[in-house]
């Protein structure tokens, strides 16, 4: 490990002022550190399990999920609502889909009586013209908020049928069981939209035939411009308009030459499985977890250990891959504070969705308590989206 190195772990290494841990009741998730988890909790369809751990100075991971009625009214459908929100260049953009996108669905799922791909269509396009009239109130007096962005993945499980919605390069990945052998095999259920993936890159030109630097080759990555590994998200507006992209932004995020197009796109790639008694769980992370883990290797995580507590056990297991890269133990990264523990690894969000097939298979219109989960840390500043549970 180089000197350097050394120096700025012993730099993070001082006791936590905030350090303690929460014990008792899981009820609304607990605290250990950086990390906030949800070890067990019931859904629609079955179990889950919940964990979260901060390395930004503001956490920019948000997630939540949300069972029970899917509208407006008691009428349903029924069934179970899984987000998680990647955010970027600040934490605004993923607390405002938190905060807006399921009562998006909710509103148009009433208006059809039904769940649909439309449904999940409107609701990430109302989405993303809620965040832009956000940035049109606040560029006079906050510029930068139009460099803020997400990737947005979504699960809805209704009726037997499991959409999964995605912007950016989020990922959720099935456990399917090989009844034949008794394996478990990694399925990814959601394409993803990152500028590494050659056909994103050939996706890109050919929205923009005339723009031979859509994508540059930057420090060995791929983005958007040489700004932006994801062609997807909600926000970004600077990359949508062009009236965003001009002083007082940042210079670095200014583009030398007009555009006349929107650059990404917030259309989220949509997918509809019927699940099958095979169908067993399915993970949904941000990319902060398959950085370090394979979808297999995932996979055979949540297959092989107790469902209470899986989602930590996921997040540990890349924090000890973290840690093993920079030749260095689980238990001194885990004394890294946030902001410079985003040297070592990104912020991680998990959610595990058990999907038991007595309860996937019941009809859309059985009730249900309503259950609202939204993961995240005790270290938010004051007056944002702390962590809550309330089942109403």
């Amino acid at each position: 490990m180089s000197s350097g190195l050394m120096n700025l772990l012993r730099a993070c290494f001082q006791p936590r002022a905030d350090g303690h841990v929460h014990t008792g009741s899981d009820a609304g998730g607990r605290q250990d550190g950086l990390l906030w988890y949800k070890d067990i909790g019931q859904h629609f369809n079955g179990e889950f399990s919940m964990a979260v751990v901060q390395a930004n100075n503001l956490l920019e991971d948000q997630s939540q999920l949300e069972s029970g009625c899917l509208s407006l009214n008691d009428s349903g459908p029924y069934g179970t609502f899984v987000g998680v929100y990647d955010g970027h260049g600040g934490p605004e953009t993923s607390r405002f889909i938190n905060n807006h996108l399921f009562q998006h669905l909710k509103r148009f799922s009433s208006e059809q009586q039904s769940m649909s791909v439309d449904v999940i269509r409107k609701a990430f396009q109302a989405t993303e013209e809620g965040f832009l009239s956000v940035v049109s109130r606040q560029w006079p007096m906050k510029p930068q908020i139009a460099a803020v962005g997400s990737c947005c993945l979504v699960g809805v499980i209704c009726n037997g049928t499991l959409y999964i919605a995605n912007l950016g390069d989020s990922r959720a990945v099935l456990g399917r069981l090989v009844k034949a052998t008794g394996e478990v095999l990694a399925v990814q259920l959601s394409a993803e939209h990152n500028a590494s993936i050659e056909s994103v890159r050939q996706e890109l030109q050919s929205w923009h035939p005339d723009d031979p630097q859509i994508v540059v080759l930057k420090h060995n990555v791929w983005r958007v411009k040489g700004l932006i590994q994801i062609s997807r998200s909600i926000g970004d507006v600077y990359l949508k308009k062009a009236e965003f992209n001009r002083e007082p932004l940042y210079d670095k995020f200014r583009l030398r030459e007009p555009f006349s197009r929107p650059i990404l796109s917030a259309d989220p790639a949509i997918s509809v499985h019927h699940l099958q008694s095979q169908d067993l769980f399915v993970i949904f992370a941000s990319d902060g977890l398959w950085e370090h883990l394979s979808n297999q290797e995932a996979v055979d995580i949540v297959q092989n250990h107790p469902r209470n507590g899986i989602a930590k056990r996921l997040v540990k297991a890349a924090l000890q891959e973290a840690a093993k890269k920079r030749e260095m133990r689980y238990s001194d990264l885990k004394k890294i504070d946030r902001g410079v523990r985003r040297h070592f690894h990104d912020d991680i969000t998990v959610v595990v969705v058990f999907l038991d097939s007595n309860v996937v298979s019941r009809a859309s219109s059985v009730k249900s308590p309503n259950v609202s989960v939204k993961g995240g840390g005790i270290t938010l500043p004051p007056n944002t989206l702390a962590p809550c549970t309330t089942p109403t």
